[in-house]
């Protein structure tokens, strides 16, 4: 029950625009899918995730993958600069080994 409060109260503070699109992330207990997503146009400019991939290491490699392959996806759409969409999860662990390594690739957040 806390968890859709504070993903409530995340995303109240959070819409993505053409120049900031939302970069938002969900964890379920087998993949991870990362989203570049266009609030004004409702729109996925791209999308990352481990569905149908064989990624093999731990849960929180295969988050700092998907970052860096969500950044790389967002330069080929021209997207340098995205707000930063947690959703429901704290900042820590996967959320952040994916973070770091979207900022290791020049997304700005």
């Amino acid at each position: 029950m806390k968890s859709i409060f504070r993903a409530k109260r995340t995303r109240a503070k959070i819409h993505g625009t053409a120049e900031r699109p939302r970069l938002t992330v969900h964890f379920s207990n087998q993949h991870i899918v990362a989203q570049v997503v266009d609030d004004d146009k409702k729109t996925t400019l791209c999308y990352a995730t481990t569905v149908g991939s064989k990624m093999t290491g731990t849960k929180t490699e295969k988050a700092a993958k998907i970052g860096a392959e969500i950044a790389k996806k967002a330069k080929a759409v021209k997207v340098s600069k995205v707000v930063f969409d947690r959703g429901s999860k704290l900042y820590a662990g996967r959320m952040s080994a994916l973070a770091d390594a979207a900022r290791k690739e020049g997304l700005e957040f």
